[in-house]
């Protein structure tokens, strides 16, 4: 593709010619990296496309600077991750390029799971692939998706109830113990059961919870705005005042 050839030339040229870019290297540039990742996915959750296309680029920057410091060490370049990526997609997806039947996308991720664990150089354990740098919400869900693909899941969604239930019940027990070090855990577990029951249900909780928090940004906006619009500083409202502002905020849209 000759707009992907462009890209590449131009790397080729900062490296060399760009005081910044000639001295980044991979662990200066990792911070950079999370950050665009981050970006990209505001873009993604405000369906702004324009923005969704320019994050695409800083990602891809990113992917082809990594590559680029590699072929300078003589270890891989931008053509070896293309060809590695290629080779992955083609064996994990056998329903397509072998024999293997799936007949819905359910079948293709079980079939996907197992196959991580029995090829070359794959993990070696179901949680092996979870990265350990990964946000604990995020983290949860991609556990319980990972052990669901071998079977080890609720029979019944409704089940999940139950654990939370208990969960609660045992966050309560602690409470009442004045246990900080139990209470912590028990929260999480807790948590993971929520996470769990979202899952069960086709809602991703990391969405779910960023969804809300857009939410509560946008209603405790327009809360501290009308409170300077009445000459009145929060601090100095009781919580009745702050509710009755906060109830209109929740009729706006």
């Amino acid at each position: 593709m000759a707009a992907f050839s462009r890209f590449l030339e131009v790397l080729d040229t900062l490296r060399e010619k760009c005081p910044w870019d000639a001295k980044q290297t991979n662990e200066s540039l990792r911070p950079n990296t999370v950050e665009e990742v981050y970006e990209l996915v505001d873009a993604l959750i405000a369906d702004d496309q324009a923005n969704i296309r320019k994050e695409l680029g800083d990602v891809l920057l990113h992917v082809a600077f990594y590559a680029k410091i590699a072929d300078e060490k003589g270890e891989f370049d931008i053509a070896d991750v293309c060809n590695s990526l290629t080779d992955k997609l083609i064996f994990r997806h056998p329903h397509i390029y072998g024999d293997v039947k799936a007949d819905n996308a359910e079948d293709v991720l079980q079939n996907w799971e197992q196959i991580k664990l029995k090829e070359k150089g794959g993990n070696k354990t179901v949680l092996g692939g979870v990265p350990s740098a990964l946000p604990a919400l995020i983290k949860a869900n991609r556990i319980q998706e990972k052990v669901a693909h071998v079977g080890f899941d609720w029979e019944e969604p409704r089940q999940v109830w139950d654990k939370l239930k208990e969960e609660t019940a045992e966050v309560e027990a602690e409470i009442e113990k004045g246990n900080q070090e139990g209470l912590e855990e028990e929260f999480g577990d807790l948590l993971f059961s929520v996470v769990n029951a979202a899952r069960l249900y086709g809602v991703n909780p990391e969405n779910a919870l960023e969804r809300t928090n857009r939410k509560f940004i946008k209603r405790f906006n327009y809360l501290e705005k009308r409170a300077n619009e009445l000459g009145r500083s929060l601090k100095d409202m009781s919580l009745a005042e702050m509710d009755e502002i906060w109830n209109e905020a929740k009729k706006l849209k």
